[in-house]
């Protein structure tokens, strides 16, 4: 029963999109404000229709209903609670649903928190937004019912993907799915302006919440997948270049673009066209990660479905979407009234150069990801493009975006002094030369690149604490006058000096735990050691243990550096019997400064013989196993920054201005009359 009534809610809210995709539209172009407000009632309807499906799917999972083929597939009796909430998404009908139910929470939050919005406006985005809800929700229903019934009813489940049963992948995908349908509103906003034939700062300033709140949620998704094949898939890497990987960083990179870009168009009324491109093509590569994800073209351990008939629908999707949306605008852009003019070196221009080399970046990434498909359909030859490739085109583009974060927001609005703002990062400058300096006494040897990438690294985190201190008159004012301009600064400024430090620690620790990486990999046996990095690392025994779904063979080091005391790790193989899959699980000792990994793989016999679940837990007490130690300094950092990144846009989030719009009411002095 439950099932039944989450198929009918799905066909409910499939009406109410429809109509939300029509009767607002009609009314806009007519002028009905009776046909406008359809679109709030109509936007809440379809939400509570699709919560009410994603609630069945996951009682049905809770309660391990197998007679509904998703849960069949993708559960098991044995599986722990979190993780049978966790395969509600894990797979492709589920994690669809979960797509169409964040589609309709943005667009129930429009209808909700957007009372300032111009009635037409908010008419003609809701119905754009419903119009993509229509095509995803018909796409599930026809092709991809997660309620399918199978009778008989099998005993126990095919359980889920082991490597997905994890805390990181449990919360990975809703904030990767918050970020990227998230630009879904953005662009409605961005079809509707066009539509309207009007795009000025009070439309900039109404999309740039929703920008922040899509960007910030997809930074923590990517961080937190990063962060899940750092520590599960026992590589010890926290970046592969994978084409699921590079589908969610591209909308991130355009869409940081947007955010730099919009503030453009707020604050000149400038750069206006280009906003409302860089809208459509932050949903347009959201799209395309999804037709990756789901059309089965790649294969990968992201990837949901394998299925072309699929990739056809999402890809009839894809083209109408973002083929019409392109269509509008190169009709309407050249109508638009350019805005204000500024000189090339000025915070505007800044700003431009910023978003030149996100968007180059991102042409590098979508050529590198999408080029092997297109050589393999048009050749039918494989072609493999990887690190190398990215690293060696992606990598110089950040160098001076990095700089340009550094010096553009000391420089002024309109027209800028570029050599009185370098003055004024010489702490800056020192603080590069003694990043730089600091590397080279603790030796290793590494490529000049990664020294430049270090300097920039510094010299942006002091350019960001030197623009705040000038924010607040540091040095100009007493710590009391300061400290009370600090706190009635606004918040979105907060917010950008906090996101642009996240970027610096985030930099750091990407360059330093590339360059300055330490990695040993041998045969081991019990009572055996090794040094790297500063650490005598001793092999002590193997143990084998039960799980909850799973039985595993966990390894015991005994690390110690110079004469500290001596630290346990535990790396394990688990062996999951309903799939019968082997799973790494890494051990890691982390200081906040620098890792220990350690993985094992199979013992020497499983390698001659070839590894399998025998030889893995049947192996002798005295068997060489196969180790890798890898000393990662300052990783922990990659992920701080990515929180501090996050952390900064929900700070700028938080500005009134952004929330409804307009700046805080001034109060009335005592003796004043009210306006009329």
């Amino acid at each position: 029963m439950i099932p039944e009534l989450g198929h009918v809610a799905l066909m409910l809210a499939l009406a109410a999109s429809i109509a939300q995709a029509i009767l607002p539209l009609v009314g806009a172009q007519r002028g009905d404000p009776r046909l406008m407000a359809v679109a709030a009632p109509a936007a809440h309807a379809q939400f509570a229709m699709v919560a009410l499906a994603f609630l069945c799917l996951t009682w049905s999972y809770v309660t391990s209903d197998f007679s509904v083929v998703n849960v069949a597939q993708n559960s098991h009796t044995q599986k722990p609670l979190l993780y049978k909430i966790t395969g509600v998404w894990g797979n492709h009908e589920g994690s669809l649903l979960l797509w169409v139910f964040i589609l309709a929470v943005f667009g129930s939050a429009v209808a909700a928190f957007g009372g300032n919005l111009p009635l037409g406006l908010k008419a003609r985005a809701l119905s754009i937004q419903a119009m993509i809800a229509v095509a995803f929700l018909a796409f599930m229903i026809l092709t991809s019912n997660p309620f399918l019934r199978i009778d008989p009813a099998p005993i126990e489940g095919r359980d889920l993907n082991p490597i997905l049963q994890d805390p990181g992948l449990a919360f990975h995908p809703p904030f990767l799915y918050l970020g990227y349908v998230g630009f879904s509103i953005v662009f409605s906003f961005a079809v509707a302006a066009l539509i309207e034939g009007r795009v000025d700062a009070a439309w900039a300033r109404w999309v740039r919440p929703w920008t922040l709140a899509a960007w910030a949620s997809l930074t923590l998704g990517i961080a937190l997948g990063s962060w899940w094949a750092y520590y599960e898939l026992g590589w010890g890497g926290w970046w592969y270049w994978d084409p699921v990987e590079n589908a969610s960083f591209m909308p991130w990179l355009v869409g940081a673009a947007l955010l730099h870009s919009a503030l453009v168009a707020e604050k000149r009324d400038a750069l206006k066209t280009w906003t409302i491109l860089l809208a459509i093509l932050a949903f347009a590569l959201s799209l395309i990660g999804t037709f990756i994800v789901r059309s089965g073209v790649i294969t990968s351990v992201h990837s949901f479905a394998s299925d072309p008939a699929r990739g056809v629908f999402i890809l009839g999707i894809l083209v109408v979407a973002i083929g019409g949306s392109l269509a509008l605008y190169a009709w309407r852009a050249p109508q638009l009234r350019p805005g204000g003019v500024f000189a090339p070196v000025s915070r505007e221009g800044a700003l431009v150069l910023n978003n030149l080399l996100l968007a180059t970046a991102c042409a590098t990434v979508f050529i590198g990801t999408l080029y092997p498909l297109f050589h393999e359909g048009v050749t039918g030859g494989k072609l493999s493009i990887g690190a190398p490739f990215f690293n060696a085109t992606f990598v110089p583009l950040m160098l001076p975006l990095i700089a340009a974060m550094a010096v553009g927001p000391l420089l002024a609005w309109k027209r800028g002094d570029l050599p009185g703002a370098l003055r004024r990062l010489w702490f800056a400058a020192i603080c590069a030369a003694a990043s730089v300096a600091a590397a080279l006494a603790l030796g290793g040897e590494a490529p000049v690149l990664a020294y430049a990438g270090l300097a920039l690294a510094a010299m942006l985190a002091a350019g960001a604490a030197i623009e705040f201190a000038e924010r607040i008159g540091a040095a100009r004012l007493g710590w009391r006058a300061s400290l009370h301009r600090a706190r009635n600064l606004p918040r979105a400024a907060w917010g950008a000096t906090i996101a642009h430090l996240g970027v610096a620690v985030c930099v750091a620790g990407m360059v330093v735990s590339s360059a300055w990486q330490a990695e040993a990999i041998r045969l081991m046996k019990p009572g055996e050691s090794l040094d790297i990095a500063g650490w005598r690392v001793t092999f002590m025994r193997t143990v084998l243990e039960e799980g909850p779904n799973y039985t595993v063979r966990r390894g015991y080091f005994e690390a110690r550096s110079g004469g500290g005391p001596a630290i346990v790790l535990s790396p394990a193989k688990r062996y999951y019997p309903s799939t019968g899959m082997i799973t790494t699980e890494a051990a890691i000792r982390t200081s906040g400064f620098a890792d220990l990994y350690i993985t094992i793989a199979d013992p020497s016999e499983g390698s001659a013989q070839g590894a399998g679940p025998r030889f893995l837990f049947e192996a002798p007490a005295d068997a060489a196993w196969a180790v890798r130690i890898t000393h990662n300094p300052l990783v922990p950092w990659i992920w701080i920054g990515a929180g501090i990144m996050a952390f900064g846009g929900l700070v700028s989030l938080s500005d009134r201005r952004l929330r409804v719009g307009a700046p805080a009411r001034a109060k009335l002095p005592k003796n004043a009359a009210p306006a009329e």
